[in-house]
């Protein structure tokens, strides 16, 4: 392989954008293109992260792809104005040296001239085109009719943004179609006879959770299945899904501070005006959108806290976004920017009267800053220089509310960089999916989450996730994240399947992960990927724990029947004996213990607790094991206990969890290696100060044993076969 031509040097030499690590995977990207047969069914894949600089790699892919005798470049991207637009001119910009010295030509698809010379013909080609009908169209004419030499050229497809618009199916009629834009992609695959095919995405699991082989009308469609994977190396300062749904699990991580529920009662306000339940003029004081107010003051207190920061450093303040994105349609954004301008109106009406009500405003977002800010290490402006700032911010109008639901509006409103120019030090964002892949906000302190769509699907939820990407540890000190419960439980998840498949792909891309759901009684079947709602799903790896949380008790009545049955129970399996070690137990007298705790729990709107499939659960993690422990479960169980049920202020958590690493953790890591683990734990249930209902209760904790293989648990599939 050529690695000093005359195009691949002058992007990663001498160049602080490309680090060792970025130069290996960019080489062994086109090394693999060039050895492997990457076919229409067995394409590379070059999987990055959301916002994690993957244009940047496969910017560099395509210039050594060109000094390796590739002589034309497809680029597809996701079918938007904006994101095409966006894409040419970066491609332009990086190749304009080369462009200038008649190396290369760049042309959009449906802006390039209509006769091409010889010449130009005969230096090396990028294409630009939209995912979409018209677009490759035109692509496939050009390669079919207009200059049908440049079939035999040697031609590198990059599909940028992959995703189920790439590989998609869908039912028309019932019957089972494949959409045009994939069936076009096929046609093209045939038609270039010297083609190798390149994905690039951050969310691979359309490419995986596909049908088989399938007939449509008469045709033949292989799944695309990665010949090969290359990961794209993750910079130190990324912050991620890990950042959101891992490390804020940790107590003593910044992460702690940034999630904050939202109620479901305050999305449905945010769907559509009603005065009955939000009266514009109250909007400062209704508990109907409590939390947004709060996210909204936390966004305009902690920009000035950060601009007071640059200041002391004598670094010119920087401008700061905040995003709401709870719904699709535009009758929800058009009441949500009257909503937000109606709260800006408010602000400054209390800020020029000199009101209490600002001065309380202010006090509580500082307070809850404050927190984090002091955590992190970095300088605190005091509460009076900050009220001062954000007085000053109100009367200066630094605050700007864009509403953003069009291709036009979105046009208008990018910068050279493809990024949401930031107008003024406050800007707030009003919109929908509109938002998604490519479009990046810069400096977004604050994220307020509601789309709840029936099933979720994994790239186009992680890909709403605008708060990815590069950030300084002093915005992460201000940075919010408000969402409510069960979708934050379902981001978790798709975190965790993420990361499973990651891990799995990097493995062995053959067999990434084992897919089962539930069979009858408390089976495990085997699962086909594509009918996966990914969602709702659960990730068994090493040490998973399942267990039931965000609920109270019956009452203490009610309680006592129940909790008596367990006691009884446990003590016709163990004796009188307090257990000091856990002891083998058949699955099915595990799965009659979790049974008899079932009936204690009543679950708080946003949380529940899916039984049938802890019960599968065990089932599936018991039958891993092989001779005497086959089908078996160790049980331990621990008395007496004093959890309270609802965590304090400064907790990540709204509840808390009734095991801990130190004690419960220990034992599970010790016996669970080749069966699961049930952990059974008695809390008194006092009313005060734990806040339960007076009875005891068993609270049941399930964990995956060390030797298991990752697999994805469906609790639900699709209707798609």
């Amino acid at each position: 392989m050529k690695k000093m031509g005359k195009f691949y040097p002058s992007f990663v030499g001498n160049n602080e954008r490309y680090s060792s690590e970025d130069c290996l995977c960019i080489e062994s990207v086109v090394k693999r293109l060039m050895k492997s047969q990457t076919s229409e069914d067995h394409p590379g894949m070059l999987l990055g992260k959301i916002q994690s600089g993957k244009t940047k790699i496969f910017l560099a892919v395509m210039a050594l792809a060109f000094d390796n005798d590739f002589d034309i470049v497809v680029v597809l991207t996701k079918g938007t104005r904006a994101l095409a637009k966006q894409t040419y001119a970066r491609i332009k910009s990086e190749f304009k040296e080369h462009a200038d010295n008649d190396l290369l030509n760049v042309f959009d698809i449906m802006t390039m001239p209509s006769h091409l010379t010889g010449f130009e013909l005969s230096q090396k080609l990028v294409l630009v085109v939209k995912k979409q009908t018209d677009n490759l169209g035109r692509l496939i004419a050009l390669f079919d009719k207009k200059y049908p030499e440049l079939q035999d050229k040697r031609v590198l497809i990059i599909d940028d943004e992959a995703d189920y618009a790439s590989v998609g199916f869908k039912k028309a009629k019932g019957e089972l179609d494949i959409n045009t834009t994939a069936r076009q992609l096929e046609n093209l695959r045939r038609l270039v006879q010297r083609a190798a095919f390149l994905q690039v995405t951050a969310t691979p699991y359309s490419l995986y959770l596909q049908p088989a082989t399938i007939q449509i009308k008469g045709d033949v469609f292989a799944p695309v299945r990665p010949a090969f994977t290359a990961l794209v190396p993750v910079n130190a300062a990324y912050i991620g899904s890990e950042y959101y749904f891992e490390d804020s699990q940790e107590d003593s991580h910044l992460a702690t501070f940034l999630y904050q529920p939202v109620h479901l009662d305050e999305l449905q306000v945010l769907r559509k005006k009603d005065g009955r339940r939000l009266k514009l003029e109250e909007v400062l004081s209704s508990k109907a959108i409590s939390t947004l107010r709060d996210a909204l003051c936390n966004f305009i207190v902690g920009g000035c806290i950060r601009r007071l920061q640059d200041k002391k450093i004598g670094q010119a303040g920087k401008k700061y976004s905040f995003l709401v994105h709870t719904e699709s349609n535009k009758i929800a954004h058009a009441w949500q920017e009257e909503l937000v301008e109606k709260i800006k109106e408010k602000l400054n009406e209390a800020a020029a009267a000199k009101s209490s009500v600002l001065v309380e405003l202010i006090k509580r977002s500082y307070q809850g800053l404050r927190l984090s800010v002091e955590f992190q290490g970095d300088h605190l402006p005091t509460e009076a220089e900050v009220a001062k700032e954000v007085l000053n911010a109100l009367r200066q109008d630094w605050l700007m509310i864009t509403k953003v639901n069009s291709e036009k509006q979105i046009e208008e409103l990018l910068d050279d960089d493809g990024q949401l120019k930031l107008r003024t030090p406050l800007n707030i964002f009003i919109g929908g999916q509109i938002l998604d892949r490519g479009i990046t906000i810069a400096n977004l302190i604050g994220f307020y989450y509601g789309r709840k769509p029936n099933i979720f699907q994994q790239d186009t939820v992680l890909q709403h996730s605008r708060m990815f990407g590069f950030r300084p540890l002093q915005d992460l000190a201000v940075t919010r994240f408000y969402t409510e419960p069960t979708i934050y439980v379902a981001m978790q998840r798709m975190h965790e399947n993420d990361v499973a498949l990651r891990e799995a792909l990097s493995k062995n891309p053959e067999q990434p992960v084992v897919f089962i759901q539930k069979g009858p009684g408390n089976s495990v079947l085997p699962c086909s990927p594509n009918k996966i709602a990914l969602s709702r799903t659960t990730t068994l790896k090493p040490h998973k724990r399942i267990l039931p949380v965000g609920f109270q008790t019956l009452s203490k009545t009610s309680l006592k029947p129940i909790t008596e049955k367990i006691d009884k129970a446990l003590k016709d399996l163990v004796g009188e004996n307090v257990l000091t070690q856990p002891i083998l137990i058949d699955v099915s007298r595990a799965i009659e213990l979790l049974d008899m705790t079932q009936a204690a729990f009543k679950f708080d709107p946003g949380y529940s607790f899916d039984w049938s499939a802890a019960r599968s659960t065990l089932t599936y993690l018991s039958g891993l094991s092989k001779g005497a422990g086959a089908n078996k479960v160790w049980l331990m169980t621990y008395s007496d206990r004093n959890v309270s049920r609802l965590a304090g202020k400064t907790s990540h958590a709204e509840y808390i969890e009734p095991d801990s690493t130190r004690t419960e953790g220990k034992i599970r890591i010790g016996f669970a290696l080749d069966n699961p683990i049930i952990i059974l734990i008695r809390q008194n249930g006092n009313e005060l100060p734990q806040g339960w209902r007076g009875g005891a209760f068993w609270w049941p904790v399930i964990s995956a044993q060390s030797n298991t293989r990752t697999a994805i648990f469906a609790h639900e599939t699709l209707s798609n076969d």
